[in-house]
């Protein structure tokens, strides 16, 4: 049986609302452990009040459908964020590879809200379009700040991690 179109975009809210609640753990995990990198604490700090907020957007384009968002889902988001966050905890390098990791969840959201704001077109849902976009720019200024102030994190990590009796990893 074919899913309508309608039924392809709820899918897809749904998704998008799981996704950022996936953003919200890792971005939490993140900033936890960043004692020494204060740019970049702050900038995730930015970022999870963003996340919040774009959870809120996507819940309110769902709720306008009459329904709500997968618990399944955000579960399932919450899981992997976490082991993802747990797995960084153990690398010597966790502050570079949670840029990097960082970066990369930042082009996927991008992708995911451009393919939206296609789907939000194509339902005639100009609200959701609009909130898309909103999220959209969002996801490519922390993805844009991600990229131009890796060297640098990871340069300060090198540094870090040479100094006697310094902590480097976070």
């Amino acid at each position: 049986m074919m899913a309508d179109l309608h039924d392809n975009y709820l899918d897809w809210l749904r998704d998008a609302h799981a996704m950022e609640e996936q953003a919200e753990t890792m971005l939490k995990g993140m900033a936890k452990r960043l004692e020494h990198y204060p740019a970049l604490e702050a900038r995730i700090k930015q970022h999870i009040d963003e996340t919040l907020e774009q959870q809120r957007l996507v819940e309110s384009v769902i709720k306008r459908y009459d329904s709500s968002s997968s618990t399944f889902k955000d579960l399932a988001g919450k899981v992997g964020a976490m082991t993802q966050a747990m797995g960084g905890m153990f690398a010597s390098d966790e502050v570079v590879k949670g840029g990097i990791a960082g970066y990369t969840f930042e082009n996927f959201e991008i992708a995911s809200y451009t393919a939206l704001i296609g789907a939000a077109q194509a339902v005639g849902d100009l609200e959701g379009q609009r909130i898309f976009e909103q999220i959209l720019a969002q996801e490519k200024a922390m993805a844009s700040w991600l990229l131009e102030h890796l060297p640098e994190i990871t340069q300060q990590f090198l540094m870090r991690s040479k100094a006697p009796h310094t902590e480097a990893k976070r």
